[in-house]
């Protein structure tokens, strides 16, 4: 949308959320100038909403884009509470990325990182990165019950000496049983970042965006603190 045509939707009545880009080299994260970035809904991607460049600092200007009420985001069980859109990236010297079901909601600003990587080291022709739905609209299996009281007959050091913040925590991607999974490690500051995106929204109060970062931050130290998963890697 232009100036114009945001005038004209917020005097109809449509709501509109920001979308901030932000677009780096894989490798060192390298801001990328002169990338070009194409809107469009996720529902229709072949309709183009916007077209935009990137700056010397790899950043986009910022866009408003149609988003559904507010309200949707602050009652359970309303409709989905945001709207969803692709964003594809392409740039001289890089494989084009395309992410799907970008999240916006009415009234916030949402930030979008993507990383290219150079052609000279891609293994595919295009990176594609989908979305899923946020874990308070979609549908998702129960989380896998936990013992509250944990077996100490194991050996080794069952609590570490005192609480520290790691620099990073090791997420494993599957179920504590599946030995075969893999484990990545996740910049601990980005892992409560997309842990909390993930689980609130941004159109909530302030208060309770930060009651809901401080469990998740607890609940991280607890499990880093006790080693609760330590068998399983």
């Amino acid at each position: 949308m232009d100036q114009k045509a945001i005038k004209s939707a917020q005097t109809e009545g449509e709501l509109t959320g920001g979308l901030q880009i932000n677009v780096t080299s894989d490798i060192g994260f390298i801001p990328i100038q002169n990338a070009t970035i194409t809107i469009s809904y996720t529902g229709t991607p072949e309709t183009v909403l916007e077209r935009l460049e990137t700056d010397s600092s790899g950043q986009a200007e910022e866009v408003q884009l149609s988003a559904p009420p507010i309200s949707y985001s602050l009652t359970p069980e309303s409709p989905m509470p945001y709207s969803e859109y692709n964003v594809t990236v392409e740039a001289p010297g890089y494989e084009p990325v395309m992410v799907s079901g970008v999240e916006v909601l009415p009234d916030v600003t949402a930030v979008q990182n993507i990383q290219m990587t150079p052609t000279e080291t891609a293994q595919n022709e295009e990176e594609f990165i989908f979305i899923p739905d946020h874990t308070l609209y979609g549908d998702y299996p129960p989380k896998i019950p936990e013992d509250e009281i944990k077996p100490m007959d194991e050996t080794g050091e069952i609590v570490l000496s005192r609480v520290v913040i790691p620099e990073y925590v090791v997420v494993h991607d599957g179920v504590p049983s599946d030995s075969s999974a893999p484990n990545y490690y996740v910049n601990y500051k980005e892992y409560i970042k997309n842990v909390a995106s993930s689980e609130i929204y941004a159109t909530w109060p302030a208060s309770s965006i930060y009651a809901n970062v401080l469990a998740i931050m607890s609940f991280t130290l607890n499990r880093v603190y006790t080693e609760w998963y330590r068998n399983h890697y």
